[in-house]
């Protein structure tokens, strides 16, 4: 039994936004290294706010532990200003470490603030053990092959073109695939990277490839009728 007040009283939908962001900490925390103490805030019980953490050991918090008096503080900031953004801010720890701060509000039903993302940066660790992080030596990064790269397109019809032109390279200069089978298998390529999910991609890999639309519809059966 407990006497804690509920400081807000959160929805069903409100609870599923919270425990999305909740999956989400352990990534963004293994994604930004040792270095990074991360806490999600939930505003429904502020005796025990937190409900996921990364690294709290460095302020020695764990997931029940209560809400500071400076998330309270930018909290309030926060729902005062009417752009509703995150603050950065310079803190420090309890034994005097410089931190670069952010408190990022997490909103939920009707656009009210159900949480907090407050993230810390210890700015004591060796900056070597920041840039291990970002190294292609780190065990933690999975090997690319160097045949696929991301591409930054400004809108759909340029990563379509894009990563057709690419696929198209490496498939052409690919002996093991016959003349026949270069378009299926460049279809191929273009369904596994979701390509097909955008509208009239179809459409348009179909006149880049000078083949008809049909072409494609048929072999994007034939790969979801394996699936």
């Amino acid at each position: 039994m407990t006497n804690d007040k509920p400081y807000l009283k959160l929805t069903a939908a409100d609870r599923a936004i919270l425990q999305s962001y909740a999956a989400m900490v352990p990534n963004l925390g293994e994604y930004l290294g040792e270095g990074y103490e991360i806490i999600l805030h939930s505003l429904e019980n502020l005796q025990h706010s937190v409900i996921q953490n990364v690294n709290g050991h460095y302020s020695g918090r764990a997931n029940g532990a209560p809400i500071t008096d400076l998330a309270l503080s930018m909290l309030s900031k926060i729902e005062q200003d009417k752009s509703h953004a995150n603050i950065c801010y310079m803190n420090r720890s309890k034994s005097g470490v410089p931190l670069r701060s952010s408190t990022i509000p997490i909103f939920g039903e009707n656009n009210r603030i159900i949480g907090l993302l407050c993230i810390n940066f210890y700015t004591d660790l060796p900056f070597s053990s920041v840039l291990k992080k970002f190294s292609f030596d780190s065990s933690t990064i999975q090997p690319v092959s160097p045949e696929i790269r991301e591409n930054f397109a400004e809108n759909a019809d340029e990563l379509i073109e894009m990563s057709l032109a690419e696929i198209k390279k490496t498939i052409m200069n690919d002996l093991s695939v016959s003349s026949q089978n270069k378009n299926k298998e460049i279809i191929i390529e273009l369904y596994s990277r979701g390509i097909f999910n955008i509208k009239d991609s179809v459409i348009k890999v179909a006149a880049l490839l000078g083949i008809s639309k049909n072409t494609v519809y048929m072999h994007i059966r034939n790969l979801k009728s394996k699936e």
